[in-house]
């Protein structure tokens, strides 16, 4: 029987409001050992942001992480989503045409998970040095 999102997915994404800063982001990151957040309003996904979103849309371009909102730097056009009752494969295959790291799973149109390369390297090959990464304590 093939594999379901659910079965690979982390559940409970962190998500904070649109209007929330990019320190408010990379702090929660830190805190729950994680490199995404999902940006939403009304609990309805608009974006993603990343830690390398992060430093490479704002802090290098100069924006104050203290003062620009997650809104003016997530991810939104061509958001790539996966239900969790798809197949994990779907996802697979999502992640490599688009050359994407993170794939945030919605039900209902509200998030319910986050499917990441480390999620897949943990399932496939528990061997791998991405999942002997993914599965190691946070360096912080």
């Amino acid at each position: 029987m093939m594999q379901k999102v659910r079965e690979i997915m982390t559940p409970a994404p962190v998500s904070l409001p649109s209007g929330a800063t990019l320190a408010e982001a990379a702090k929660q990151m830190r805190d729950h050992h994680i490199g995404d957040v999902l940006v939403v309003d009304d609990d309805r996904l608009l974006g993603i942001v990343t830690d390398r979103d992060i430093v490479i849309r704002a802090i290098a371009e100069g924006s104050d992480p203290r003062q620009t909102s997650l809104g003016e730097v997530c991810s939104r056009e061509g958001l790539t989503c996966v239900t969790p009752q798809d197949d994990a494969e779907q996802a697979v295959a999502l992640m490599r045409s688009k050359a994407i790291r993170r794939i945030p799973v919605l039900e209902d149109g509200r998030p319910v998970g986050v499917v990441s390369l480390g999620d897949l390297a943990l399932e496939r090959d528990s061997r791998s040095v991405l999942a002997d990464i993914s599965a190691a304590p946070a360096n912080n």
